[in-house]
């Protein structure tokens, strides 16, 4: 095993939170079994973190906070440990979702990640790369806590009726699915509206994009290809976005027909079995 002191605890985040994970058990007098048994994690687990071979959770660190009476230190490091885990180009739109009074978002295809369950984010992210499906899994829902904010942003949502259909993961994904955004249903910053199949061409076909307006800074448009990122203040391209997102809200269903259609389709086409259709 690695021992802590050739990490350098300046070189990421997780070296950083690995380092002082270990200084505090040893400061208590705890061995990685001793402090694995308190907490409920095995002690091997406790090592990997510590060396900088795992990344933790949120759940671990709550409990490690308790246990050593760390005040929080690791509850706070975690969030920039599991932002640092974000793709690179991606890391820039965290910082803009953490940042943000409002979010206007629209996609055709698949829940936005800041809506998306544990579930269907593994599903999303490990469509074609397994790789540390976990952690990824793990910085994606991190991502969320922005609505536990003591200021969360405004958050505006419009999904294409496609995004109800297409199956990721099963039925009992879907439905665990569509039943997180029925959830918001009553939650005046979290709007989320369905754009049906029936309003046709609409202003949204060149692309899923994203708005970001903040207190004093410019608003930012952010769009994506496959592994990059694009954001602009242009205010040319702005004002287009801003633009095109108000036709795009105002084809698509009102809040309450929305939440009405996400319910019927939940019930009709991914039920559990036994349940019974009205």
């Amino acid at each position: 095993m690695v021992h802590i002191n050739v990490l350098d605890p300046g070189a990421s985040p997780l070296d950083y939170y690995g380092f002082e994970l270990r200084r505090h058990r040893e400061a208590a007098g705890l061995t990685q079994r001793q402090l694995g048994d308190v907490v409920s994690y095995t002690g091997s687990l406790i090592g990997q973190i510590e060396t900088a071979r795992k990344v933790p959770t949120l759940e671990f660190s709550e409990r490690v906070d308790a246990a050593l009476g760390t005040g929080g230190l690791l509850s706070r490091l975690v969030e920039l440990v599991l932002r640092s885990q974000l793709p690179v180009w991606f890391q820039q739109v965290a910082e803009l979702e953490r940042r943000a009074t409002e979010i206007c978002s629209f996609q055709e295809q698949i829940v936005l990640g800041l809506l998306q369950t544990e579930a269907y984010a593994r599903t999303v992210l490990g469509a074609l790369d397994q790789t540390n499906l976990e952690d990824r899994t793990a910085a994606r829902l991190a991502r969320q806590r922005v609505f536990e904010k003591k200021e969360p942003p405004v958050f505006w949502a419009v999904l294409g009726e496609a995004v109800l259909h297409q199956v990721m993961g099963g039925p009992e994904v879907m439905r665990e699915q569509l039943a997180h955004l029925l959830t918001f249903e009553d939650n005046p910053r979290i709007n989320i509206q369905v754009l049906p199949f029936s309003a046709g061409a609409h202003a949204g076909l060149p692309g899923p994009f994203d708005i970001y307006r903040f207190a004093s800074d410019p608003t930012i448009l952010y769009t994506e290809g496959y592994g990059s990122g694009h954001p602009t203040a242009n205010p040319d391209t702005v004002k287009d976005c801003s633009l095109r997102y108000d036709h795009l809200r105002a084809a698509a269903l009102s809040l309450k027909d929305s939440a009405e259609l996400i319910r019927r389709v939940m019930e009709e086409r991914y039920a559990e079995p036994g349940d019974s259709v009205a």
